[in-house]
Parts: C-alpha cells; sequence; structure tokens
C-alpha cells in the first residue's frame, strides 16, 4: 500500500499543477455506472502448482457472488482526471484434460482501480485526442484447487496486491448527430515480472445534454510474478454496457 500512497500523492500534485492554468475554466464531470460482461481466465503456474481456469459470461451470471463497476472523470480546459474501479467475486469449476485429476475449482475476489491525469494534445472539428499518465492498483485474493484424479489434488493460493504505472492515450470522434465514439488505450508495468494493458472502445449516444449511453467492447489483461516466484495472470474480455450523466 506504500506505492499506492505515493502514487495518490503524485496524481494530487499532478491535478494541483493544473490549477494555475485552468483557473479561468470551469470543471464538468461525468460518472458512469456499467456492466461489463467479460470472459474470465485466471491462472497461477509455478514449479509445483500450474492451473488455469475460464469462466463465459453465460456461466457467470450463474456463479458470480457479488459485482460493482463504475468510472468518474472531471476535465477543465485541457486537462482531465480519470477514474474506474471493477469488483469482482466468483467462484467457479472446470473440467481437467486427461485422468491426472477430476476437475479444477477457482474461487478470486478482485479489485481493480485505474486512475489517470490526461491532457489534450490535439483538438479539431469532431476529433480529441488525450494523453494520459496514471496507475493500475490490482488486488486479488485466488484459491485454485484441482481435485484428485489419478494423482492427489492439489491447491494454490494468492493473497495479493500492487500497483503498476501506466501510459496511455484516449481518441473522442463524432461521426453522427448525437452519435460518438471513444476508444482508450493503456499499458503499464514496464519490468519483466509486472505488465498489464487494456483497451476499451465505445460507441456512445447522447440523450440529451446530460445523459449518454454508451456500449462497446473492453479487454484488460494483468500478468504479475509473485513474490513466491509464482507468475499469476488474470484477463477479462468481451462486451461493455453504461449509462453517464454529465454536469
Amino acid at each position: 500500500m506504500g506505492w499506492l500512497k505515493k502514487i495518490a500523492a503524485a496524481f494530487l500534485a499532478m491535478t494541483a499543477a493544473t490549477g494555475v492554468h485552468a483557473q479561468n475554466s470551469e470543471w464538468t464531470y461525468e460518472a458512469t455506472i456499467y456492466l461489463f460482461m467479460p470472459e474470465t481466465k485466471t491462472g497461477i503456474n509455478g514449479p509445483t502448482f500450474s492451473a488455469e481456469g475460464t469462466l463465459s459470461f453465460s456461466d457467470a451470471l450463474d456463479n458470480l457472488d457479488f459485482a460493482f463497476m463504475g468510472a468518474f472523470g472531471a476535465s477543465n480546459g485541457r486537462w482531465s482526471l480519470l477514474a474506474d474501479y471493477l469488483y469482482n467475486d466468483l467462484s467457479f469449476g472446470n473440467s481437467t484434460p486427461g485422468p491426472a485429476f477430476s476437475g479444477l475449482n477457482t474461487a478470486l475476489t478482485t479489485q481493480i482501480l485505474n486512475g489517470y491525469v490526461a491532457y489534450r494534445v490535439y483538438e479539431d472539428a469532431g476529433v480529441e485526442v488525450d494523453v494520459a499518465g496514471g496507475f493500475r492498483w490490482f488486488s486479488t485474493k485466488t484459491a485454485m484447487t484441482l481435485t484428485p484424479g489419478v494423482l492427489p489434488g492439489r491447491s494454490s493460493t494468492v493473497d495479493s496486491s500492487w500497483v503498476d504505472p501506466l501510459i496511455g492515450a484516449r481518441v473522442r470522434f463524432d461521426f453522427a448527430e448525437d452519435w460518438s465514439g471513444t476508444a482508450f488505450f493503456d499499458y503499464g508495468g514496464f519490468s519483466s515480472d509486472s505488465e498489464t494493458w487494456q483497451v476499451l472502445f465505445t460507441v456512445d449516444y447522447a440523450l440529451n445534454e446530460n445523459w449518454l449511453l454508451r456500449g462497446g467492447y473492453r479487454y484488460i489483461s494483468v500478468d504479475h510474478v509473485l513474490n513466491n516466484g509464482n507468475d499469476f495472470s488474470f484477463s477479462q474480455s468481451g462486451p461493455v454496457f453504461g449509462a453517464t450523466y454529465r454536469f
């Protein structure tokens, strides 16, 4: 959590640094609640345990214990602050190839907090381009159990959290009256033992000046070497739908 405090402090410092530039502008805000309907994959790989569990979204509806997803943005002139939070609590089973084990049971709770400071580098009629820097905080409690087959059962658990720095870019464009699109990409980690990236594409429809409906596709990937030397991987990909209130 020390890294999280340091990055949060840097985030606030960057925000304060924009104050002089933006003092003649007004802040605008947007809050989004959305539904992310992904296929989820998670894995633990090490010298004594190796397994990967997969859960489709259709099965996730039956295996979901709790989920929350929301985002918030604030803009002032060319500067923007962006935050996005995901919480998932899932438990599911998979079959395993061969007779060595009779199945794989996975229980995982994940939290992802993304935070960015963005600056608009290009603006033209109907097109806006922002570059961003920030962080991804990832926290997980994951338990994977290979149930006995020919071989005795075995299990592995992960209870860890970490922070990866990020760089990213966002493009917004208008293509019809009341219709627009948003494309976002980030990449982070920048080391052999931690890598993460994300892509998001949405088509946006303005109901009025305050409300916006969004639908699109999202992919997020996390790969991290744990303190015990095991490699932990996590990814989610699928459609996303949400509603944004702008004020």
